[in-house]
């Protein structure tokens, strides 16, 4: 495994673990916010039904009379006739049967006497509920509601006072909470299970999120591998060209420069290409950290055409290439350096691989309402398996002339696209290539 793959599968760890861990975090929260919400909500409930239950308990308190006792279940007791009443356990009242509050028993405790209370402690079946704190509170005049626990069943209990000409009474409204526990427990399961799919998931989803994502940097490094290849690569030669010629001018240290051959022309053909390297590379660096800005303003695509094959008819020359331009005027907004620059490349590419003899042609036009730039040549054309990588950095074709850098279409399709425009490269129908570029036009 390489340094860079390490580099790789660390950040793809890393990714995966804020992602696992901040949807666990949202899962938690929301979670417990809705298992919360819900309690509440039950436990609501459940408190309005022990008050109704009490308020009509106070309603037959205040309409009380002293009814005989009949047995009615384990309990005893006699049921009024409008489904509440008041059951008179001894001498204090007792238990409330009836009612619309389903589900729960309502027990009067008579104020204490001597110290004593009448009935101490609430009923709930034939069996006693614990002491409750609430029941002294009440007593205090302050209403209480507690849970508890008989025999494993959970009940919540509500203590209020009555205040009567014969002292203090206390309602206690007894509530079976086992639906309401079962309730919280299935939604607890849901959400346990839920959740702990939904993080499964989320984990599935953030590694093939991670292995995407990681994909432009894996290949932003092979690019920065390939580059710093290539530029040693290209850099080499020109660096052992000139080192040559300087031994060859100091083996011959004590003849005239004039004698020794063709060193200095050689030392400054290859520092210009160094040169031109460096610019090139430059140029690119500066352009993928953002820091190139265009000098937009009016101009004719049509001129800076003209002018750019200008510059290049001497070379064109030398080869035995011409160069004919076919322009009409195109008002575009553009930076007109960096445009020159751009059909400059094109030019100088068309010239680098027509045959001597052959012509270049190059076409500014207004096609379909934007400004066209056509450089054509006779050349070789490109090889079907070459146009995809034709604008790479540093890319040249296995047959190019020598001289290039690799790196001049690469800089005029950074030119085109920062001027929104695109660039293409086919072969033309009857043999050669051909590069086109689409300008908006002002």
């Amino acid at each position: 495994m390489t340094h860079d793959d390490a580099l790789v599968r660390r950040v793809r760890w890393r990714l995966l673990a804020w992602s696992g861990g901040t949807t666990l975090v949202v899962l938690v929260t929301l979670g417990a916010l809705l298992y919360a919400v819900a309690a509440a909500s039950l436990a609501a409930a459940g408190e309005d039904q022990l008050r109704a239950r009490a308020t009509e308990m106070k309603t037959g308190m205040a309409f009380a009379v002293t009814l005989p006792i009949g047995p009615i279940g384990p309990l005893g007791g006699t049921v009024g006739s409008s489904g509440s009443g008041i059951v008179e356990v001894g001498s204090a009242p007792g238990i409330l049967i009836g009612g619309p509050a389903s589900g729960t028993i309502a027990v009067v405790l008579a104020p204490s006497v001597g110290g004593a209370t009448q009935v101490s402690t609430p009923i709930v079946g034939a069996v006693a509920l614990p002491d409750q704190a609430g029941l002294a509170q009440a007593r205090a005049g302050q209403e209480t509601i507690v849970t508890t626990e008989l025999d494993g069943t959970p009940f919540r209990v509500l203590s209020t006072p009555v205040l009567r000409p014969e002292g203090t009474f206390v309602i206690q409204v007894v509530g079976d909470r086992t639906a309401e526990m079962r309730t919280l427990t299935v939604l607890l399961a849901v959400l346990l299970v839920g959740g702990l799919a939904v993080f499964a998931a989320s984990l599935a989803a953030g590694w093939v999120y991670a292995d995407r994502a990681l994909v432009p940097i894996r290949d932003a490094m092979r690019r920065q591998r390939e580059f710093a290849a290539d530029a040693s690569h290209e850099l080499r030669t020109p660096l052992a060209i000139v080192r040559g010629s300087v031994e060859d001018l100091r083996r011959n240290a004590d003849q005239p420069v004039a004698d020794v051959g063709n060193a200095l022309d050689d030392i400054e053909t290859e520092v210009d290409r160094m040169r031109a390297l460096v610019d090139d590379l430059l140029l690119l660096a500066r352009t993928d950290s953002g820091v190139v800005e265009l000098a937009l303003e009016p101009t004719d695509l049509a001129t800076i055409a003209l002018d750019a094959a200008d510059g290049l008819h001497a070379a064109a020359g030398r080869r035995d290439v011409r160069i004919e331009v076919d322009a009409e005027p195109v008002p575009i907004s553009g930076d007109p350096a960096r445009l020159r620059q751009l059909v400059t490349i094109l030019v100088d590419n068309a010239v680098r691989h027509a045959p001597a003899g052959s012509t270049v042609r190059v076409g500014v036009h207004v096609i379909s309402g934007a400004g066209h730039v056509r450089v054509e040549d006779r050349g070789p054309g490109f090889r079907p398996e070459d146009l995809p990588h034709v604008f790479d950095r540093f890319w040249r074709a296995p047959d190019a002339p020598s001289g290039g850098t690799g790196l001049g279409l690469s800089i005029a399709t950074w030119i085109a696209e920062r001027h929104g425009g695109t660039i293409t490269a086919t072969n033309r129908p009857d043999g050669g290539a051909r590069l086109e570029v689409n300008l908006p036009i002002r």
